[in-house]
């Protein structure tokens, strides 16, 4: 990013009365800025030229060398500050990166990190492999602790992690409750965010300090590219990019650019997404050979509450749990879906299932009583996507 200095985001007196859709068509990018064209260049760039020895000496010009910013990825940064409300933005090369950099940033040799037990797997590989590698301590805590996290902090407690909903479980998490506690010591609250995306909430709303998205998923929204950022307030905004800038985790401009424009229509997309997905977990709570949804949106769910005062919307994420069963019920479940793709992530236009593997869980259930099954609801017709359900169910309860 070419940004120098954390300077907070200032709307613009409309900007608080704008629709969110309004907000994701035009925010970003001023056509005025590049001869009245919709959409930023794509600037692929690595040596940036000074007109003197003088400049080049100060670098006292916007643009510097391609790692450090370019038009590209400063429209995408801006665009996510408007969303989130944040001082700053870092566009990094994946999801995972995303993760990875902000606790690098605020975390050392002899720090306490709490880590939310119901986090996406590879955050949890990275913190018992690399971080413990570098000396850091890392603790898990059950995701529904709320204010009670107060009782494992310590004097070197560093980071809070949160996730919430957790990817594959969907427990809730009381945000505010823990990034009030965390704050009495002191220690950074981040948060990954990409399940609600910025639409759904905003986690520096609630007392997150750092943001965290995997732009693969709802901002791009068609599965073909990988992408991350990460969103800080005004006080972690200046070591967030500095360590960015010291890591040269810079992404690709034609990444940036595809994950600029999906962000034009993930208000939409999104909308289908949750009404989709709700409509189908409502529907398979009554279905014979499913014993539970995992869906906050539910009445039924455990979280629910926290969800519905926080939170608003639903993504189009959820998962089941067979009705008893265990590999083999698993496998033909998702081996008689003919619409569902079996593949790893999600937030794209395609429905997709995968088998939910909990054998990293230290303090969180781990024993749902069956098999769990992870659905992203794509795009397609519901009364289709119901059929190729009814399918896997019937091939489930048959074997």
């Amino acid at each position: 990013m070419s940004r120098k200095t954390p300077t907070p985001k200032t709307p613009t007196p409309k900007t608080p009365t704008l629709g969110i859709n309004t907000l994701l068509t035009h925010c970003g990018n001023d056509p005025r800025d590049y001869f009245g064209f919709i959409n930023p260049p794509v600037v692929h760039a690595s040596t940036v030229l000074f007109p003197d020895a003088a400049t080049m000496a100060s670098r006292n010009q916007k643009y510097t060398y391609g790692t450090r910013g370019t038009p590209t990825s400063d429209a995408l940064a801006e665009a996510v500050d408007t969303l989130e409300g944040s001082a700053g933005t870092i566009v990094v090369p994946s999801g995972l990166a995303a993760v990875t950099v902000p606790l690098l940033a605020f975390l050392s040799a002899g720090d306490h990190v709490l880590i939310v037990d119901s986090v996406y797997n590879p955050t949890r590989r990275f913190a018992d492999t690399m971080l413990a590698r570098l000396g850091v301590e890392v603790q898990y805590y059950a995701p529904e602790i709320g204010a009670g996290i107060e009782s494992l902090m310590k004097s070197n407690t560093r980071v809070v992690f949160t996730e919430a909903p957790g990817s594959n479980t969907f427990e809730m998490q009381d945000i505010p409750a823990i990034a009030a506690a965390a704050k009495q010591w002191g220690a950074v609250v981040m948060m990954d965010n990409t399940w609600a995306t910025p639409v759904y909430f905003r986690p520096l709303d609630h007392g997150v300090d750092i943001s965290i998205h995997a732009s693969t998923k709802y901002p791009a929204g068609h599965s073909d590219v990988l992408l991350g950022t990460v969103s800080a307030n005004a006080e972690h905004w200046p070591q967030l990019h500095d360590t960015y800038l010291t890591l040269g985790a810079c992404a690709a401009p034609d990444d940036v650019y595809q994950v600029l424009r999906g962000l034009r229509t993930m208000g939409v997309r999104l909308e289908r997404h949750q009404q989709s997905a709700l409509e189908l977990a409502r529907w398979l709570e009554g279905r014979n050979g499913v014993a539970q949804v995992l869906h906050p949106g539910l009445e039924s769910h455990p979280g629910h509450a926290i969800w519905k005062r926080d939170f608003s919307g639903a993504s189009g994420i959820f998962s089941i749990v067979l009705d008893g069963g265990g590999t083999e019920k698993a496998h033909a479940f998702l081996d008689a879906l003919t619409l569902f793709g079996l593949g790893y992530s999600w937030g794209g236009y395609e429905s997709l299932a995968v088998h939910v593997w909990l054998g990293d869980r230290t303090v969180a259930r781990s024993d749902y009583g069956g098999p769990l099954i992870r659905l992203q609801i794509g795009l397609e017709d519901v009364a289709d996507i119901k059929a190729d359900l009814e399918r896997g169910l019937a091939a489930a309860t048959s074997g």
